[in-house]
């Protein structure tokens, strides 16, 4: 598995609305995409009390089944359309250690992700235990998914959380969002 996202910075006046809207009318675009475990189509609005007078943001993250379902997107439709209406966003791609997904993330309302760097001295295999034990805590916590991944280009550590509710974050290195809508393919064809 992989992990994959874009993070379009938005001007600080930025009407969120339009966001809202591009989700609503574009979300169930990538409803069935072959090889997608999910997409949370995420966003920040700097005015709300969530996001702390950070930037507005858009923000969607993936994960991919393999790579070929990422390259798929990538090449694609929906890509080109985001080209078009933000120019070409950096992707970020981290490997995936464990992924935990609840069946149904519809009820998915907010979203935190994590990156940290990973220090010399840590040792990959402990440092990938001790994040196994992390998804479980935060799973037993009320996450409806939680995913660790990392990567070796620039070592670091992504954690990523899906949640029902907002949950109160005091480290600033810790970005919320919210959850416009769910892309979950295999949610729907359990169904």
């Amino acid at each position: 598995m992989i992990t994959m996202q874009y993070r379009i910075v938005l001007p600080a006046d930025y009407d969120m609305a339009i966001i809202r809207k591009r989700i609503a009318e574009r979300g169930h675009l990538t409803d069935d995409f072959p090889r997608l475990a999910f997409k949370a189509y995420l966003y920040a609005d700097r005015t709300a009390a969530y996001a702390k007078d950070r930037e507005n943001l858009y923000a969607p993250f993936y994960l991919w089944r393999d790579t070929e379902g990422m390259n798929a997107f990538l090449g694609g439709a929906g890509f080109a359309g985001v080209i078009d209406s933000f120019g070409r966003p950096v992707v970020n791609t981290w490997s995936v250690w464990h992924a935990q997904v609840a069946t149904d993330l519809s009820i998915a309302t907010y979203a935190t992700r994590e990156i940290a760097p990973i220090a010399h001295h840590i040792a990959l295999g402990e440092l990938r235990d001790t994040e196994h034990a992390r998804v479980q805590e935060d799973v037993e916590r009320g996450a409806l998914a939680a995913v660790t991944a990392f990567d070796p280009t620039h070592w670091t550590l992504l954690r990523f959380r899906l949640w029902r509710n907002v949950v109160e974050v005091a480290d600033k290195n810790i970005d919320v969002y919210q959850v416009g809508h769910i892309s979950q393919p295999s949610a729907k064809h359990d169904s």
